[in-house]
């Protein structure tokens, strides 16, 4: 990296006590194309490392805050991590039986940050994803939070997954308004994003292997209105089958698919999400990439186009954002094994691409870290966020990755940060912070420029 300088002096020796690996539900847990693994947790550090460029100078922790016990002795492990009008929502993995639903944080001192409320701590399963957003409707006017719901064990007949429906108006008293469940034999919602077309609300899941458990009755796909957020209204299903020429009952169970090389592969929703007009939506698909489809009429999508990889490519497509008024595609590829007969040797890294042409996604570059050196194990990148010309990317022991795409075709690292015992899940960015969910430790805050001020969305 050029021009790189540390912020907070920390010599490799200090990389001292590695710590055991904590494993979690999520990804590609059937683990058909090695993908499936465990979430890898850095080694203890005497000090964050905090390392970067001029871009970043002024990047530094200035928070780090433990989630409560919503039962005396219970430790929950973070997972995504969402901001909205100064307050964050962190949700929460499946770590010691689950349940810890999502901690809100006013971050009005964002160097103090403060667990205010907890909602949809729902026995038996884990709360993953949250999406917060103002919306004016005449079924709802307020702020809206969707949480999604999976079960820890999908064949307990005394627990749903799917979603559930808050208004956090005020975030300090969270007020459930509506339920939705998975049609499906799947553990519920993996991962899901709410959006507004004009006087409609939608939510876009992602059940992962509803299509494989129900062999092809229900769909990894479904677009709810929760217009009137008290009484979901599941509106559509997406089919692979029915619009991408390469996938047909022949080829595809629903999870296991032979592609047009005559390849093995695995393809499955994982994470579902739409631009910022609510109009386009990007469905990260696994092995069948990216999925773009016009939704300016959520009953009847159109199909667009996908993004593709070459033949030595573990495809595992996880999770994308846009970048560049929406002409630019970040993909996040989450690969835990490394190694796997007929492909590159290499952990999950990021590609992007050209689609300002939907129908004919173009890669324009990879981003690849190697952090090995600093973190025993390596690891693979998981989530990522744009914030004008910058990428940020959570990489689990790898932290969080600082990427100046000013030069979609020639991504450059410009900074990083790795707490101790790193296991970053999540990551928001906002004016002047970047938040981070660790999964062992819980709230991390990153001042990235200026003076302490609260975070506004």
């Amino acid at each position: 990296m050029k021009n790189k300088f540390w912020i907070h002096t920390v010599l490799a020796s200090v990389l001292i006590l590695p710590v055991g690996a904590t494993t979690a539900f999520s990804h590609d847990e059937l683990g058909g194309s090695a993908e499936k693994g465990e979430n890898l947790s850095g080694s203890e550090l005497v000090a964050p490392i905090l390392e970067g460029s001029k871009n970043v100078s002024n990047l530094k922790e200035i928070a780090a805050v433990p989630l409560k016990e919503l039962k005396e002795g219970v430790k929950n492990s973070t997972a995504d991590v969402y901001a909205h009008k100064g307050f964050a929502y962190l949700g929460t993995h499946s770590a010691n039986g689950g349940a810890g639903g999502v901690r809100v944080f006013d971050m009005k001192n964002p160097s103090t940050p403060v667990e205010v409320s907890s909602f949809a701590a729902i026995e038996g399963t884990w709360q993953e994803k949250v999406i917060v957003k103002t919306v004016d409707t005449p079924g709802f006017k307020g702020d809206l939070a969707v949480v999604s719901v999976q079960q820890l064990d999908r064949n307990n007949p005394n627990t749903k997954g799917g979603f559930v429906l808050y208004d956090v108006t005020n975030p300090k008293e969270p007020k459930e308004l509506g339920f939705w469940e998975s049609p499906s034999l799947a553990r519920g919602t993996h991962e899901l994003y709410l959006t507004v077309q004009e006087d409609n609300i939608y939510v876009l899941t992602a059940d992962c292997y509803a299509d494989y458990y129900s062999h092809g009755e229900n769909m990894d796909v479904s677009f709810v209105d929760v217009t009137n957020p008290t009484t979901p209204e599941t509106i559509y299903e997406f089919n692979p089958r029915e619009y991408i020429p390469e996938v047909s009952d022949e080829n595809y169970d629903g999870y296991n698919w032979t592609d047009e090389e005559g390849i093995k592969r695995t393809a499955f929703a994982h994470s579902v999400k739409t631009d910022g007009n609510g109009t386009t939506a990007y469905l990260s698909y696994w092995d069948l990439g990216t999925i773009i489809l016009d939704i300016s009429d959520a009953k009847n999508p159109t199909y667009l186009g996908r993004t593709d990889f070459g033949s030595t490519v573990q495809g595992a497509a996880h999770s994308m954002d846009l970048a560049k008024g929406g002409n630019v595609l970040v993909e996040t590829r989450e690969v835990f094994g490394p190694i796997r007969d007929g492909f590159e040797t290499s952990y999950g890294y990021t590609m992007i691409y050209d689609i300002k042409d939907k129908t004919a996604p173009k890669l324009l570059s990879t981003f690849k870290t190697d952090f090995t050196e600093k973190v025993p194990g390596g690891s693979t990148v998981h989530d990522p966020k744009v914030h004008g010309n910058t990428l940020y990317l959570s990489h689990y022991s790898g932290g969080v990755r600082v990427v100046d795409i000013t030069d979609a075709s020639n991504p450059v690292e410009t900074g990083s940060y790795i707490p101790s015992k790193s296991n970053i899940w999540g990551v928001f960015v906002n004016r002047n912070y970047v938040l981070a969910s660790d999964m062992g430790s819980g709230l991390k805050v990153l001042q990235k420029s200026g003076s302490p001020k609260a975070i506004n969305e």
